[in-house]
């Protein structure tokens, strides 16, 4: 799907009939919008503005000059933004930026809030978007301010973790789904920083192009500052997430080790009378308790009396 953005007198209009983009002039058009294009959707575009648009396997390299480069007439940025599904697991899907002849042109797979957004900002008042840069500055603005909500409600999914398992005063709740939940926390903010990180990277060099009018410059550097406070709360969310897994983790060594102890008292216990049972198990003739009216009392005291001597030994040493 495409949609572009034709700038009048008055107001900014929107179409998304390929036909009609050919019989328009560089000037008039300020903004190319592709949601997953087609090769005969890009072929149109590529033809318009007689330029080669980048292929998904250009755009994903990670190369400080595949994220962000100039020619003589087109800039090109690439950067990630995030999405949430249904179980609050992030995926990172890739965006590409073109500016050519005063166009911008916007290659992304999928519906995408932030572009929503300056699109809706672009109707409401059009003058505060005389440039395809400026457009460029709003949807990287917008992302920025997602892209801090969402760290927001992270923040506040940890610090509702990091509650559970001392909900209960009397005992401490440990099971796998907590360790699942903290797992799948550190890989969304992992992802979170790694997307912030990729988009500081971008803004940098934009920073250091003076293809950008002056008047970007203040939105830009604020840009910056944000991100890097987004970077500095994704660093403290996820030392916050390392401390309560080694917590969890040590909570329940814990309790494997309550249990061992459990098990090796126990088995400590039942010892000396196994070693009786066992020796008058025997059945040798030799043996005087056999004939011995009182023998059989005498082997269960004597059992009983050794299981007395250890517990009290286990006693005087604070080991029970």
């Amino acid at each position: 799907m495409v949609n572009y953005y034709i700038k009048e007198s008055s107001r900014v209009t929107g179409s998304g009939d390929l036909e009609q983009l050919n019989e328009l002039s560089y000037d008039e058009v300020l903004w190319i919008d592709m949601v997953a294009p087609t090769p005969e959707e890009r072929r149109v575009v590529e033809d318009f503005l007689n330029i080669n648009l980048q292929t998904q396997q250009q755009a994903e390299e990670i190369e400080s000059s595949s994220r962000y480069y100039e020619t003589e007439s087109t800039l090109y940025a690439n950067t990630s933004f995030l999405l949430a599904n249904r179980e609050h697991e992030l995926s990172s899907e890739q965006v590409s930026f073109i500016l050519c002849e005063g166009v911008l042109v916007s290659i992304r797979p999928l519906g995408l809030k932030a572009f929503n957004e300056t699109i809706r900002r672009l109707y409401a008042n059009h003058r505060l978007y005389p440039t395809c840069f400026h457009v460029m500055v709003s949807i990287l603005e917008s992302r920025i301010d997602i892209d801090a909500d969402m760290l927001e409600a992270l923040a506040k999914e940890v610090s509702n973790i990091n509650k559970l398992p001392f909900e209960d005063k009397s005992e401490v709740r440990l099971d796998s789904q907590l360790l699942l939940t903290i797992n799948r926390l550190q890989g969304n903010t992992m992802m979170m920083r790694e997307s912030i990180i990729d988009k500081q990277r971008v803004v940098s060099s934009i920073l250091k192009s003076d293809r950008f009018p002056s008047d970007t410059a203040p939105k830009l550097s604020m840009i910056i500052k944000d991100i890097n406070s987004l970077v500095s709360h994704a660093d403290f969310a996820f030392e916050r997430l390392e401390f309560l897994q080694n917590t969890v983790m040590g909570l329940i060594s814990l309790e494997q080790n309550k249990v061992i102890k459990i098990f090796t008292v126990a088995t400590v216990i039942f010892m000396p009378p196994t070693l009786i049972s066992s020796i008058y198990g025997m059945n040798f003739h030799a043996m005087p308790e056999i004939a011995w009216r009182f023998g059989y009392p005498f082997a269960i005291l004597l059992m009983f009396l050794s299981v007395g001597v250890t517990l009290l030994f286990f006693r005087v040493r604070k080991l029970l």
